[in-house]
């Protein structure tokens, strides 16, 4: 299968909940992580904000099917990547690693210091993945102000503390590199 990374139009939008709730039947393969795939999806209203911004890609198939999508926001001097979903029948063939490739090359054309993320820690396809990518899972002496705001919520809407950390891909280098 051959498939296409391209902005986000606005007709993309209905389509990319479903996506997201295919990718997360996943989780289920994880005990304590299963009830994920039943949890909410991202509004299309939300959806709709990061096409409006310029900053939300899908993954499309030579038959004009959609099956994955990244949506991320800039943070000032960071482009923050919120979600990145492969349809279940579509994973394992670099669909996820292009999406992050052309959300890096958005950040990079801008002079972004960094790509930051939020993921669940030693989950596959989660940590380990991004790792292998090229971004470094960050200490909590590493956090700033935005990331333990961002992990917090998180925690507060009820995923465990102890999986989940932040990430950080550097484009440039700075003091703390």
């Amino acid at each position: 299968m051959s498939f296409d990374i391209r902005p986000s139009r606005v007709a993309d939008a209905p389509h990319l909940p479903a996506i997201e709730r295919s990718a997360g039947y996943l989780f289920r393969t994880i005990p304590d992580l299963a009830w994920l795939a039943d949890g909410d999806d991202i509004p299309v209203e939300r959806h709709l904000e990061w096409i409006a911004a310029g900053t939300s890609w899908v993954a499309e198939t030579d038959n004009y099917c959609l099956v994955g999508f990244l949506c991320a926001e800039v943070a000032g001097d960071v482009l923050h990547i919120w979600e990145l979903s492969v349809d279940l029948d579509h994973q394992r063939q670099g669909i996820g690693q292009a999406l992050i490739a052309e959300a890096v090359a958005f950040a990079r054309r801008r002079r972004f210091a960094s790509v930051t993320l939020t993921t669940f820690r030693e989950v596959p396809w989660n940590e380990p993945a991004y790792q292998r990518m090229g971004f470094v899972t960050l200490g909590t002496d590493q956090l700033d102000e935005r990331l333990t705001m961002i992990l917090g919520k998180e925690v507060a809407s009820g995923l465990p503390p102890e999986r989940r950390c932040a990430m950080r891909l550097l484009l440039v280098a700075g003091p703390d590199a």
